[in-house]
């Protein structure tokens, strides 16, 4: 492919993660008494070079002394570097291959760790300018070649007088003698690209930052992988959401933001404007009103097992895919209820407080065993039937009632009513979503029909008992003992009070929303979550969605992926293929799934295809949302 532009590359921290002299450290300083102390000196050193602060040779210098280096460390060294390929880098391989004639690596670091990495992306061996090592016999570094350009100040601007390229350069680094370059009047532009490092005299000299090379690609419209950076691309996670679930988005490049705690309506909504992503857990309401300031929305994540704080029907009209983990804090919930459980029957906690109080009541009055206590679970989905084997296993016997029709595990027992539930069990554990036909679910009638000395536990949702009802039937010992983790009304935050009838009152267990509140749990859900929200922006996948049609798509290969998403009306795939033939574009593979409220079409076709067949898919009648993966 014939182009008049050249793109010059550094190497350290930008063709990879790190810089290669800091890699080394770790392997030419293993075992030697003073590696820590060492390993900053050649960082601080690494800094002051690229920032200008001390000649670069004088940086070469004193980094090769420090780290003592031989051939078989360098062998090493190219194996770690491999894993540390920028991850920009990585997605747009095609682009080394595809320019390989106008691409040149040129670096301050050395060949021998530098043209293994590089000509395995395409880039042509004699495109590679670096320094060379000077080795003994026995293979140690002894020096470097002090007449190449590279190995002094300025060396880059020398060595691109000498190429002399016939056509415009674009140089990409994280460094300042990158920018010296462009400062020489040899660039027309530099780009600081700021994917592994920052550093802020050199961002301060940049014609344009680049966060990733998809970003430099964009702008030069020489997109090989994706139709548009994903640096652009706004991520917020709000309520504390685990550092996995961050890291992923950072790690594909995508603008992350973090907030600690919930949102109100007002606050969402000015502050959802331009996202693309979201992601919340229980305390934040996604309600229509969010979703009609969510201009840019494409998919929201609840880091949770409930979607009852998403508006599901207007976030599906307006074509953003709902994900949530159903799975993936279970066990830490039941391991909760399990524990509560015990504390409470044998009033563990009351004598606890009486003890910090000084007060010694050793006496069994009032305190029992699980074994052969009746559990009586209302909602039998994957937390209370995973409860129900666990609490059979230490010898309870379980019953259980769900208005749809489960199969027991084990030996528990379904209940036709709830009113026989509450009647037969010694304790009571809700385990049910957070629906409007549950709220208030347990109120004064169903204290009622509960036995006298009743346990009851609540670590679904804050709305299904009647507060009032519940602090009435603790008082008057009908409850003789119960463990709260759910709320009608939570703290936004950590800082922020917690105000209830609940508090104070005897053997009475209250906890702050922490049933899935487990490192493993997560982490899990983080893992999943994130998961759900990459394969949809990667692929178009929907699987486990809550709301979208559920398609499970292979990988994308030499093709482009159109998304489709509109309101299920009869004929919209027939006008999709319509506009396909008219434009005369092959169809390698199409996928088409609906529900009530809405139809979702992937169509692969093969790379050549006019920019206007996009204008036309979009104004199909009745299109909600399109876009192309690359």
């Amino acid at each position: 492919m014939k182009i008049n532009k050249y793109f010059v590359i550094d190497f350290d921290s930008t063709f990879t993660k790190v810089e290669a002299f800091d890699a080394l450290v770790d392997i030419s300083l293993k075992d030697h008494p003073d590696l820590e102390i060492r390993k900053q000196q050649i960082f601080d050193i690494t800094n002051k070079g690229m920032d200008g602060s001390i000649s670069f040779r004088e940086s070469l210098e004193k980094r090769i002394m420090l780290l003592q280096p031989n051939r078989r460390h360098l062998e090493k060294l190219v194996t770690v570097l491999r894993e540390l390929v920028s991850e920009s880098f990585k997605r747009n391989k095609d682009f080394f291959q595809i320019y390989a004639d106008y691409i040149y690596i040129i670096s301050n670091g050395f060949h021998a760790f530098i043209d293994p990495i590089v000509t395995e992306y395409g880039v042509k061996p004699e495109n590679i300018f670096a320094n060379r090592f000077h080795f003994d016999e026995q293979g140690n570094v002894t020096g470097f070649d002090s007449e190449n350009p590279l190995s002094a100040n300025k060396g880059k601007v020398e060595l691109l007088k000498r190429l002399n390229l016939p056509g415009d350069v674009y140089v990409i680094g994280d460094g300042y003698n990158d920018y010296e370059i462009k400062h020489a009047g040899l660039a027309n532009k530099f780009f600081a690209f700021t994917e592994n490092v920052e550093r802020e005299k050199v961002l301060n000299k940049a014609d344009h930052i680049a966060p990733s090379l998809d970003e430099f690609l964009y702008l030069n419209k020489l997109n090989t992988v994706i139709s548009y950076p994903k640096n652009r691309i706004n991520v917020l996670l709000l309520e504390n959401i685990h550092p996995f679930a961050v890291e992923a988005f950072k790690a594909e490049g995508f603008n992350v933001e973090v907030y600690p705690g919930g949102l109100d309506e007002d606050e969402l909504c000015s502050k959802i404007k331009n996202i693309s992503v979201l992601g919340i857990r229980s305390k934040t309401m996604v309600t229509a009103r969010v979703l009609e300031n969510a201009n840019r929305l494409m998919t929201i994540g609840a880091f949770c097992i409930g979607t009852n704080q998403i508006d599901l029907k207007e976030a599906t009209k307006r074509g953003v895919a709902v994900f949530n983990a159903p799975y993936s804090n279970t066990r830490s919930v039941v391991e909760l209820v399990i524990g509560e459980i015990i504390i409470l029957i044998r009033k563990t906690a009351e004598k606890s407080a009486m003890m910090h109080q000084g007060k010694w009541d050793k006496s069994a009055t009032g305190s029992f065993e699980i074994r052969g206590k009746k559990l009586g679970m209302i909602g039998y989905g994957n937390i209370g039937s995973q409860l129900s084997v666990l609490a059979e296993s230490l010898g309870m016997k379980v019953y259980y009632y769900d208005r749809e029709e489960k199969l027991g595990l084990g030996n528990a027992i379904k209940c036709k009513s709830m009113k026989e539930l509450l009647e037969t069990s010694d304790v009571v554990s809700l385990h049910v979503d957070g629906r409007k036909e549950n709220i208030n679910l347990i109120g004064k009638h169903e204290f009622d029909l509960m036995k006298k000395g009743v346990i009851f536990l609540n670590l679904s949702r804050g709305h299904v008992v009647d507060i009032a009802a519940l602090k009435e039937n603790i008082l008057s010992g009908k409850v003789a003992g119960c463990a709260i983790d759910v709320f009608p009304h939570e703290p936004k935050s950590n800082n922020e009070e917690f105000v209830s009838e609940l508090r104070g009152l005897p053997n009475t267990l209250l906890t702050p929303h922490i049933g899935g509140s487990t490192l493993e749990a997560q982490e899990n859900i983080a893992s999943f979550v994130s998961g759900k929200f990459l394969e949809y922006i990667n692929t178009g996948s929907t699987s486990n969605s809550v709301n979208f049609p559920n398609i499970t798509l292979p990988t994308l290969e030499n093709a482009h992926r159109l998304i489709h998403i509109h309101n299920n009306v009869p004929g919209i795939l027939a006008k999709i293929n319509h506009t396909l033939a008219n434009n005369g574009i092959n169809i390698v593979g199409q996928y088409l799934k609906t529900n009530e409220q809405i139809g979702y079409v992937i169509t692969d076709i093969n790379k050549e295809y006019n920019k206007d067949l996009i204008k036309e898919l979009r104004a199909i009648e009745h299109t909600i949302k399109f876009r192309v993966l690359y």
